[in-house]
C-alpha cells in the first residue's frame, strides 16, 4: 500500500466524524432552542440587537397570551395568515408561486406563515434573501413540532416588532393606545395587526386611510373566518 492511500484511509474516519458534528448541531441545537422557548420567554432576538446598536430603544414586556387581549391574535391571523390553525407551518400555494417569481426574475415578496415569521423573529436576521428563506423554512418544522399553536402565537405576539424599538403586544399597546394588552378594544386589536407588513412605516396609534381601512377590512374578514380562528382560543 503506498503512503498517499494509508494518508487517505487516515483521512475518511476524520471526514466522517467531522460531518457526524455537523449535522447533529444543524440537527440538535434547534430543536435545543425550540424546546427551550416552548417553556422560557426568549431573552432577544437578533432584530432587537441590530435595531440596539443602531442607537434605537428596546421597549418589550414579556406576557403570556392569557393577558393579550383574545382580538389581538385573531386580527393578527385575519391579517398574517388565515390557514394558521389548519397548517403545519407552511402555506404550500403562495410557497410556489414566490419561487416561480423568482425564477421569473421579480423581486423576492414574503409568502411566510406564522409560524416561519416566528422562526425568522426568533432566529434570523431581517431581509429578504433565498438563502434566509431556505434557513427559515429549515427551522419551521421544528417550531410546528415541539410547540403548540398557542405557543406560537404567544412567542409571536410577545416578539413583533410594532415601532422602532417597540417589541410584543404589552410594548405596543401601551406605546399606540396606553393601555395594556389586556385592555386591547377590537378596534384597536385590529389597528395593531393592520401595520404589521411594515411597522416602521406606519403607525397603529396614528393610523392613516389606509390603515383605517385595512382595520376594518380585518375585522369584517374575523367574523367569516370562524372555527379557522380556534386554536387562538383558550383551552385550544
Amino acid at each position: 500500500m503506498t503512503q498517499g492511500k494509508r494518508k487517505a484511509r487516515r483521512r475518511r474516519p476524520r471526514i466522517g466524524r467531522i460531518a457526524y458534528w455537523v449535522l447533529a448541531v444543524l440537527v440538535g441545537l434547534p430543536a435545543v432552542l425550540v424546546a427551550l422557548y416552548a417553556v422560557v420567554p426568549p431573552p432577544a432576538t437578533p432584530l432587537m440587537v441590530i435595531r440596539a446598536f443602531e442607537g434605537e430603544g428596546w421597549r418589550r414586556d414579556w406576557v403570556p397570551l392569557e393577558r393579550i387581549a383574545p382580538a389581538l391574535p385573531q386580527a393578527v391571523i385575519a391579517a398574517e395568515d388565515n390557514l394558521f390553525c389548519e397548517h403545519w407551518g407552511f402555506d404550500l400555494k403562495s410557497l410556489r408561486e414566490v419561487v416561480e417569481e423568482y425564477r421569473e426574475g421579480e423581486r423576492v415578496r414574503g409568502a411566510s406563515t406564522i409560524t416561519m415569521q416566528t422562526a425568522k423573529n426568533l432566529f434570523l436576521w431581517p431581509g429578504r434573501s433565498m438563502i434566509r428563506k431556505g434557513i427559515e423554512a429549515y427551522l419551521t418544522p421544528y417550531l410546528e413540532l415541539l410547540l403548540t399553536k398557542r405557543r406560537i402565537l404567544e412567542l409571536y405576539l410577545n416578539v413583533a416588532e410594532w415601532g422602532p424599538g417597540v417589541y410584543g403586544a404589552e410594548a405596543a399597546a401601551r406605546t399606540h393606545f396606553g393601555r395594556s394588552a389586556a385592555e386591547l378594544t377590537e378596534q384597536q386589536a385590529a389597528l395593531l395587526a393592520a401595520v404589521l407588513p411594515n411597522p416602521r412605516k406606519f403607525s397603529a396609534g396614528q393610523p392613516s386611510d389606509y390603515i383605517r381601512k385595512r382595520a376594518a377590512t380585518l375585522r369584517q374578514r374575523i367574523d367569516q373566518l370562524g372555527p379557522l380562528l380556534d386554536c387562538a382560543k383558550s383551552g385550544e
